[in-house]
């Protein structure tokens, strides 16, 4: 979370003179700062007088099973049905997503004339539990579902949390054709959020405004979905289904650009670093991002390699995810949340170096991880050990160094008057 001091993407547009329109959940600022100086306007929650919320798993439990079940911490729910007293011209089953996106074609459609405009749409989709209505669940067909990544044999090579939470989810009982039927939901919550972005593009391309704007879409984090016998995510393991999130980008169409697919290695930096560019922004402070703006252009390098950190170290209790007090070890999160409470090794302060070949995690309280992902794109060997890799880890070793010390420290552009 930031503090109240640290510059963003979205106070620097409001700055520029952007109406800055957000609709969706806050993952970027602390509570207690409140919306003001990074947003015009922040969209209501929904009002159950007007329109009731058809749809909240999180606020039920009756969905779950019993804690002895093999269900019980699998987040699957599978088809939303609708609601026997489901009024007959509501299109879809209204939850916190659909209040947001419809506020966001509304907004579209009433824009200030005299301001350029941003919208920050964060959505909850898809996330746990796994649920979504039709026609998106019947949307996709379960023979073209990828094949999950299997349990590991062995856990003793990787992050010990990931052992942990395999054991508290209880999902080792799993038939595949439960996992494919979880994969489908999750794929169907997919289909639904392509939906509402063709909802948005449809507002721009009506009003006007398509051809002047432009778009990123993007996730935040992946989810294991089945993958290694587990589901929902953790905050301190890369495996790529984690962290190999999809970026989609329409540029305004004053540039030229090369349609199609990329492969390059990028970070999620990258995208306030485009965002400057593309609106002629200056910043004014330091940042480690790149603009994408020359692999839209056709270009196919972009960084030699990634990173990513996450965990914390021993003692950062401000750091642990907190449980509330109200819930029990049958709480939903309870099999991640509680390993994240401990003072062993698996809530692990780590840092993952990606290339393309290769993929290397420096943990600072167990085993470090590195994996050949051509020959294990799975990343199921953890080749740490392995003597014939010694080259390659000692670059990756001195690549994190070299990270550290260019992204350590940062002096703020202001002159300090003393």
């Amino acid at each position: 979370m930031l503090r109240p001091d640290e510059p963003n993407l979205l106070r620097c547009l409001k700055n520029a003179g952007y109406y800055v329109w957000w609709g969706g959940k806050n993952d970027l600022i602390q509570g207690q700062l409140g919306f003001d100086p990074y947003c015009d306007l922040k969209y209501p929650r929904p009002d159950p007088e007007s329109r009731p919320i058809w749809h909240n798993l999180h606020a039920r439990n009756d969905w779950r099973g019993k804690p002895e079940e093999d269900s019980f911490f699998s987040f699957y729910y599978g088809r939303i049905e609708k609601p026997e007293n489901f009024p007959e011209d509501e299109p879809f089953v209204y939850d916190g997503d659909w209040h947001n996106v419809l506020g966001a074609v509304s907004f579209i459609k009433n824009a200030p004339k005299d301001r350029p405009f941003c919208i920050y749409l964060p959505l909850g989709f898809p996330h746990p539990p796994y649920g979504v209505e039709d026609p998106w669940y019947s949307l996709i067909q379960r023979d073209r579902l990828p094949e999950r990544l299997p349990t590991p044999q062995d856990w003793s090579k990787k992050p010990s949390i990931l052992k942990g939470i395999y054991e508290h989810q209880h999902l080792w009982s799993w038939t595949e054709e439960r996992w494919r039927e979880l994969r489908l939901t999750y794929y169907g919550m997919c289909a639904r959020v392509d939906h509402q972005l063709g909802m948005i593009l449809q507002a721009l391309k009506e009003t006007g405004h398509y051809d002047q704007t432009a778009l990123f879409f993007f996730a935040d984090h992946g989810d294991f979905c089945g993958d290694y016998g587990l589901v929902e995510k953790t905050q301190n393991t890369f495996e790529d289904c984690l962290t190999h999130v999809p970026l989609v980008i329409k540029p305004p169409g004053n540039f030229s650009i090369k349609p199609g697919e990329r492969q390059a290695l990028v970070e999620l930096v990258d995208f306030p670093a485009t965002v400057y560019e593309l609106a002629g922004i200056e910043p004014g402070y330091s940042h480690f991002g790149r603009s994408l703006i020359p692999i839209l252009s056709g270009e196919k390098e972009h960084r030699e390699a990634v990173f990513c950190e996450g965990g914390r170290v021993h003692g950062e209790v401000q750091a642990m995810e907190p449980m509330p007090e109200s819930e029990d070890e049958n709480w939903l999160y309870y099999p991640r949340v509680h390993l994240q409470h401990s003072e062993g090794p698996e809530h692990t302060k780590a840092v993952m170096c990606r290339t393309k070949d290769y993929k290397y995690v420096y943990r600072l309280y167990e085993m470090d991880e590195l994996y050949d992902l051509k020959a294990d794109p799975g990343e199921l060997d953890n080749r740490i050990d392995d003597a014939r890799l010694a080259s390659i880890k000692a670059d990756f070793k001195e690549r994190i160094i070299r990270f550290f010390l260019e992204t350590g420290d940062i002096v703020p552009f202001q002159t300090d008057r003393r």
